[in-house]
């Protein structure tokens, strides 16, 4: 969840290590600080966000061609400046930041202050660091020795960046649960370290992802990949696919509405090249590749967390419908610790948009134990989840920055959509002229999303206004739109610390309607094709009792438009394809609702982009 950049090279490492924080930022935004070494190893820390370390290190020394950088998001140690990131050993001498939990750092803590350490944290970091300098001065070894000796010590989740004072022309790293990428520049003995590759795309390309319990080390400006049981790997080098522009605003005022705008292209290159609506073909390896074993599933589970759960319970709804398959849909974090049954003939869908998630990620390796196929479905290239599964898709969505997952939930369901109608094509399970109705709809979703977010920005933001202050909201759903619901109530809890929960329209009855009196905002789904009638007498329901009925309805609609205190239309489609269509307003009324409450729309408290820690 934390964010790391570091630089060896020849240049001045200061205004990568900058912009490197500034672009990791949706990561963790507790506490930021940086160590640069040139001769000697200083270190800027600050509470805050990195704007505020900017500040901090106005007029200091900033000079040193290696340098380490870290944003936070606190989890040992309550973020302030002192648990900030980089720590230094007993000593001094070395430096260290890191993204992940050292489950056992408090028994070695204990060992180390029996044995004369002082700690100046409460973090569990500040204790790795110590630990590799006393291995280091013990056992008489070299830092990456040190290093390696220390990793086999300890249990948890990291990826760590080493500076040394009296090691200066090396630099040292290593991952196990938690991303780390290196870019290789053109230049001789220069190298870029990221948590991702936002803040490398600027200056090479070209990069290799670490797995796994590998250690790399650069010394005298050269690479070198281990394993922490010391066994040599060399490392699979690729090209980046993003782009410099897709990382920055574009002229949006917050990066959340820019992606929020960009889901005509995203859900377009989510599904480009994947499907032939002429000759009603697909073309997907990873479906075909696996045909035989779709055609004798017996079950579909359905591992993700936050926002890809929502996308995953309208997984489960399509795969259904079409597919004819049993699906279940677990909160990673719940699946993994529950002792699951799960065979040879089970498929095991993971969805994620960083590809780190911690949960999903060992909720996958306890199904692959357990001899299941794993699919995976993610947006980040190179992520752990892709190279973890036997197959997968990536949703192309393109870097999304807003902490509030927007584009990645639309991309998504459309890759979930078009797995649906692949399941059912190999298994016999829908007709050719259903298909070529799918095929010809889902071609007509971008265009309709495009058109839709002209038509129903301005309104958004009306009724926004109106709702700025309201304490709780109810989002209500049926069908496919139950999940849109859950994920309309999310982003508004998430960015403007609203109180919202989604239901089933029909489950209001059984408690939530105690709640409903004139103060309080109900957001309902009420498109013609999906449960049209008992979504309206829902809606009377709450009329009944004075609640104030914000609609999403189907263009043309003037039943509900009568009833409800406010409406927004949407393009009619496929009942299926309606939670592509219907999230996009409550998309933006969250987001206006957001910056109206003077909220920090990109970077919602407590939160961060990629949970890499349980």
């Amino acid at each position: 969840m934390c964010g790391i950049v570091a630089y060896y090279g020849p240049d001045q490492a200061y205004d990568f290590l900058i912009k490197g924080l500034q672009r990791l930022e949706y990561r963790g935004y507790d506490s930021a600080g940086i160590a640069l070494l040139n001769g000697d190893l200083r270190i800027y820390k600050n509470k805050g966000k990195v704007s505020e370390l900017e500040n901090v290190a106005q007029g200091q020394n900033l000079s040193g061609t290696r340098g380490i950088g870290h944003t936070r998001w606190a989890t040992h140690g309550e973020p302030n400046t002192v648990n900030a990131h980089p720590h230094l050993s007993q000593s001094g001498d070395i430096a260290l930041i890191h993204n992940g939990i050292i489950e056992n750092y408090d028994t070695l803590k204990k060992v180390l202050i029996e044995r004369g350490h002082e700690f100046k944290s409460d973090t569990d970091t500040e204790v790795l660091t110590h630990l590799i300098e006393e291995i280091k001065e013990q056992e008489n070894v070299d830092l990456l020795e040190a290093v390696r000796l220390a990793l086999n010590e300890v249990v948890g989740a990291y990826a760590i960046v080493i500076l040394s004072k009296n090691d200066p022309n090396t630099l040292i790293a290593a991952r196990k649960g938690s991303p780390l990428v290196v870019g290789i520049s053109d230049r001789e003995g220069e190298f870029y370290l990221a948590s991702d590759a936002t803040p490398i795309v600027e200056y090479t390309k070209t990069v290799t992802y670490l797995n796994d319990n590998e250690i790399v080390a650069i010394q005298d400006g050269k690479m070198t990949i281990k394993t922490i049981d010391n066994v040599s790997k060399s490392p699979f080098i690729q090209e980046l696919e993003i782009s410099l522009d897709a990382l920055e605003k574009g002229g949006y005022e917050h990066f959340m509405l820019k992606e929020i705008f960009e889901q005509p292209k995203s859900i377009y290159d989510s599904m480009r090249g994947r499907f032939d609506p002429q000759n009603l073909t697909f073309a997907m390896r990873s479906l075909e590749e696996y045909a035989s074993k779709i055609k004798n599933l017996d079950r579909i589970i359905i591992v993700a967390c936050g926002t890809s759960w929502h996308a995953g319970l309208v997984g489960e709804y399509l795969i259904e419908e079409f597919g004819r398959i049993p699906v279940e849909v677990e909160y990673a974090s719940e699946f993994r610790y529950r002792n699951p049954i799960i065979t040879e003939d089970d498929l095991v869908i993971a969805i994620s948009q960083s590809g780190e998630t911690a949960d999903t990620l060992a909720a996958l390796e306890l199904a692959k134990e357990k001899g299941a196929t794993i699919y995976g479905i993610c947006n980040v290239v190179g992520s752990s989840i892709p190279r973890l599964t036997h197959a997968g898709a990536y949703t192309h969505a393109g870097p999304e920055i807003g902490v509030a997952s927007t584009k990645s939930f639309t991309a998504q369901v459309t890759v979930l959509t078009l797995l649906a109608l692949g399941i059912a094509d190999i298994r016999g399970k829908i007709s050719r002229e259903r298909l070529r109705e799918m095929f010809a709809e889902l071609d007509t979703i971008p265009q309709k999303v495009e058109e839709l977010l002209q038509s129903c920005n301005e309104k958004c933001k009306e009724i926004a206004a109106a709702y700025v202050d309201a304490p709780n909201c109810l989002y209500l759903g049926r069908g496919y739109n139950f999940p849109v619901a859950l994920e309309g109530a999310l982003k508004l809890k998430e960015i403007s610390y609203i109180h919202a929960e989604g239901y089933p329209a029909a489950e209001m009855k059984h408690g939530p309607i105690a709640l409903i009196d004139e103060e309080m905002p109900v957001v309902v789904i009420a498109t013609k094709r999906n449960y049209y009638e008992k979504v309206l007498s829902n809606i009377q329901e709450v009329k009944a009792r004075k609640g104030k009925i914000i609609a999403i309805v189907t263009e043309g609609d003037e039943k509900v438009a009568e009833i409800a205190d406010h409406y927004i239309e949407i393009p009619d489609t496929e009942d299926c394809l309606t939670p592509i269509l219907a999230t996009i307003p409550l998309q933006l009324l969250s987001y206006y609702i957001a910056v109206m409450r003077g909220c920090n729309v990109d970077q919602p408290r407590n939160l961060a982009k990629s949970v890499t820690v349980e």
